[in-house]
Order: structure tokens, then sequence, then C-alpha cells
């Protein structure tokens, strides 16, 4: 792996914020912001005349921030917003349009160092297979980054498709960790094609945004999220963001992964999916959420009852911003080939 001066000054730097802020830190592990001027003339148009929010109605950088001040976020996992690229046939135009998003989300965490970790984007069904590893590769060795997204779903391409594991080998081998859409909005994401994923490279993380949720329907979306429940626990290298999805779901995934303990409660952020979901309402969300769970004796759930102190100070610091936090230090340590300085303390209150 050969990183330009500039990829290992953001690593450095990135891993060194990470290091003295991971006990206090609060991310949001699921953002998607734009830049203006890569805007179509249409949607700017649109975003003209209408006020109101519609599907996939971008934010830019600076409304992300302005909006985790407002919410009480310190920082973003970011990746582009799918719902600016308006894809053509013609692949090498497709290949422009995502590698100038994905260079908008390098920008960004350039301009905002501690408040943005950056993550990749790319696409082997609208860029074609050699394209869509070129720009894995300039993510990771060019810009830095420490985490790499395919879209299934969106895209129309089965998740453990033979170019998909092909495009998994690609980020693993850089050092950076896939990232996945896993959702029960499309019939793309199954649970069994991400623990094809997983397994693939089994000492090695690999994420699923959404945790079966991103946007189906609650009957349709409701055999996934119970697939991925269990599936998380059989496949401990599977990293989930909890985002668009039912929170009674979310609720009883945080219960369940916290009864059993290392790794697996480990496994977990919270996110708000934004500009598909408001960062203040999740975030106020997570926390009222929280703060129930941390009432156990009080709380509905047998399991919580019967566990009182579960959800302790450490506890939700994990889930709100200490588990992403250690998973990205991780893997800047890799990336940098330095000795990975945080391993998580021993869980006192499941002892």
């Amino acid at each position: 792996m050969a990183l330009t001066d500039r990829a290992r000054e953001t690593i450095a730097r990135r891993l060194q914020h990470l290091q003295s802020a991971r006990d206090r830190v609060v991310i949001d592990a699921d953002t998607h912001p734009s830049s203006p001027a890569l805007y179509s003339d249409a949607l700017r148009h649109r975003l003209a005349v209408d006020s109101n929010y519609f599907h996939g109605r971008p934010i830019s950088g600076d409304q992300l921030i302005r909006d985790m001040d407002l919410a009480g976020v310190d920082m973003a996992l970011c990746w582009q917003n799918p719902a600016v690229i308006t894809y053509t046939d013609d692949r090498r135009e497709n290949f422009t349009m995502l590698r100038a998003a994905n260079e908008a989300i390098f920008e960004l965490a350039r301009r905002h160092p501690t408040r943005v970790i950056p993550a990749g984007w790319t696409d082997p069904q609208a860029l074609g297979e050699d394209a869509a590893a070129q720009l894995v590769q300039t993510c990771v060795e060019e810009w830095g980054f420490p985490i790499v997204k395919l879209n299934p779903a969106q895209n129309r391409y089965p998740i453990d498709s033979p170019v998909v594991l092909r495009m998994v080998e690609r980020i693993v081998t850089l050092g950076a960790v896939p990232a996945f859409h896993f959702g029960a909005d499309t019939e793309f994401t199954p649970a069994e094609g991400l623990r094809t994923v997983a397994q693939q490279h089994p000492d090695w993380p690999v994420i699923g945004v959404h945790m079966g949720g991103g946007g189906p329907a609650y009957v349709e979306g409701e055999s996934l999220y119970q697939a991925a429940r269990t599936l998380g626990l059989a496949c401990p290298n599977i990293f989930f963001v909890l985002s668009a999805k039912r929170d009674a779901h979310i609720e009883s995934d945080l219960i369940t992964y916290r009864l059993a303990g290392p790794p697996f409660a480990r496994n977990l952020a919270v996110a708000s999916d934004a500009p598909y979901g408001r960062i203040s309402w999740n975030f106020g969300g997570f926390r009222a959420m929280f703060a129930a769970l941390s009432s156990g004796a009080a709380h509905g759930d047998p399991r919580l009852r019967a566990n009182p102190g579960l959800f302790d100070g450490a506890a939700v610091q994990d889930f709100m911003g200490r588990n992403l936090a250690d998973l990205v230090i991780r893997i800047d340590c890799r990336l940098l080939h330095v000795p990975h300085a945080h391993e998580p303390a021993p869980d006192r209150a499941l002892e």
C-alpha cells in the first residue's frame, strides 16, 4: 500500500483526535452531506422553489455541522448522498461524478478534521469493476478514508455477488473496512448475503448500515430486523450502524447486544442517516432511550429488570461514540502500521 503524504497526514491527525476524545465523543455514524457545487440544475431549482422535505433532499457540509451543533453531536461519519448523483449510460461520466462526490467528502473533512470522519463510496454497477476498484484505491491511498461503502440495494446488485466480493477483497487489502447499506427496502441485501461477505474476512470488520432498516415498511422489515440481530451474534466481525430503523427494534438490539457482552456490545453505533433523518430528532431520541435503559429496574423489558445496571455511563458512551471511535482507531492504526493503543477495557458490569 502506498499512502500519499496527504493521506498519511490526514489519518495521523484523525487518529490523534479520536484517541484523545474517545471517552467523551458523540458520533453520528451515518450521514450524507453534499457539495452544492455538484447539484444538478434540476435539483438546484427544486431546492429554490420547494422548502419542504422531499426524499433525499440534500444538506451541505456546512448545514451538517450546524445540525450537529444543534443536536450536541461532536463528530459524524460522512459519505456521499446517492440521491444527488444521476447516473448516465456513460460509465466514464459516472466515475467522474462519483469521484467528485467522494472528493467533496475529503474536502469537508479537511476543513473540519475534528468533526468529520470521511468515508468513501464506490459502485461497480454504474462504474464498471475496474473503475470501481480504482476509486477504492483513490479513497484509501490518496485521501486516507478508513471506510469504503457500497450500496447494493439502490444500485441493484446482490450484496454477495462475485464482483462485490472482489471489491471487498480490494478494500481489505488496502487496509480499509468495507461498509454496506443493509436494509429490507430491496431484495438485494438479505442476511445470508451479508453473512457471506462477513465470512470472507472473519477477523476483519465489515459494517452493515441500518442493521436491516433503511426505509422498508415496518411489516416488510420485521423479518430482516430479526435476522440481522441473530446474524451479528453469529459473526462477531459485523459492526452495525443503527439508523433508519424502528425504535422498538433499536432498543431490543441494544439490550440483546449489551447482554451478549464483548465483542458484540462493541459492535453497535447510533446514527441519524441525515438528511434522510434529522440529527436533532434521532439524537434526542437516543438520549431519551438511554435514560430509560439506565433506569433498568423500572423498564418494561424483563431482561433489563433482571440486570438493572446494564446501561451504566460507560455502556452508553460506547454506543453514543466510543464503539465507532475505537473501530476507526483500529483501522487508522492498520493504515499507518502503528500499534493499536486502545484495546477496549474489560466489561466489569457483565462479570
